[in-house]
């Protein structure tokens, strides 16, 4: 059998890797040129700023835009502290053990249930158990017990990937364990918990089928966290599927579409900067 030279295996691996790069940023690139060449004609001021009328079939998308900026921060706002303290926990106040491996395989677990699970369980809890009724609230409690998952496993990754080393030279100044993790551990895993926490921002304001039975579908303005509404993605959904109105869809779905750009933008930016400036 011919054997094949070490350079010759290498350049076809190469090869291979790059074809299939560039093969993913083609779907990518088509996927987000289609959806913004039938929904940028649609979008206008009145179409961003005003409140739907007849169903979705006129107007503007307004309260969707609002709800899908509320739901996606109140989730955040909840996960997070959650999360980096579990991860905290399990990297740097316990050592490997039974209860540990049981904690991270629930975790595997919770993150592998499908976004319809987490919507019926929140409609059954939230909902109706505990009287919060479709809001913005239940939904916002629903969204953060499914990003958490993300969140805990990034946050460990991240401490983990701090250097030992780093720990021993604050505990040989006569630093506390909890001051190393506020001075030393964090501020060096932050670049990694930052990308859980966008993971959990695009799951969030992609979500549909949770939301639906937790926040409701309303279009009217929310005026607090216990009012219904629905976000952009909903609203995409229940147009798309009712067939009220295809281009108002292809709208919904451009603001959509440049709003996660821009918010992966803005945090990839800020996070190399933050690198930068401390390295």
């Amino acid at each position: 059998m011919m054997r094949i030279p070490a350079k010759v295996n290498q350049a076809a691996a190469a090869t291979v890797m790059a074809l299939a790069t560039l093969l993913t940023l083609a779907v990518l690139i088509f996927i987000v040129v289609f959806i913004l060449e039938k929904g940028l004609p649609i979008l206008s001021r009145t179409f961003l700023f005003s409140v739907p009328r007849d169903m979705g079939k006129a107007g503007g998308i307004f309260p969707t835009i609002l709800a899908t900026i509320i739901l996606p921060l109140l989730a955040i706002a909840l996960a997070l502290p959650l999360g980096v303290g579990t991860a905290i926990y399990l990297t740097e106040y316990t050592r490997e053990s039974r209860l540990t491996r049981i904690i991270r395989f629930g975790n595997d677990c919770l993150a592998g249930i499908p976004s319809i699970i987490f919507g019926l369980f929140g409609f059954l809890f939230f909902v109706t158990l505990l009287e919060m009724g479709w809001s913005l609230l239940s939904g916002g409690l629903t969204l953060a017990l499914m990003i958490l998952p993300t969140i805990i496993r990034t946050s460990e990754e991240a401490i983990k990937s701090v250097p030992t080393s780093y720990r021993e030279v604050s505990f040989s100044l006569g630093a506390t364990r909890w001051r190393t993790i506020q001075r030393v551990v964090l501020p060096n895993a932050l670049p990694g918990i930052l990308t859980g926490v966008m993971l959990g921002i695009g799951r969030s304001i992609g979500e549909t089928a949770a939301l639906i039975f937790t926040a409701g579908s309303s279009l009217r303005l929310p005026q607090s966290l216990f009012d219904s509404s629905r976000t952009m993605s909903v609203h995409f959904y229940i147009l798309a599927r009712e067939g009220l109105s295809t281009e108002n869809a292809y709208g919904t779905a451009a603001v959509l579409i440049l709003s996660v750009l821009s918010v992966n933008a803005v945090a990839y930016y800020l996070m190399h900067r933050y690198m930068k400036k401390n390295a």
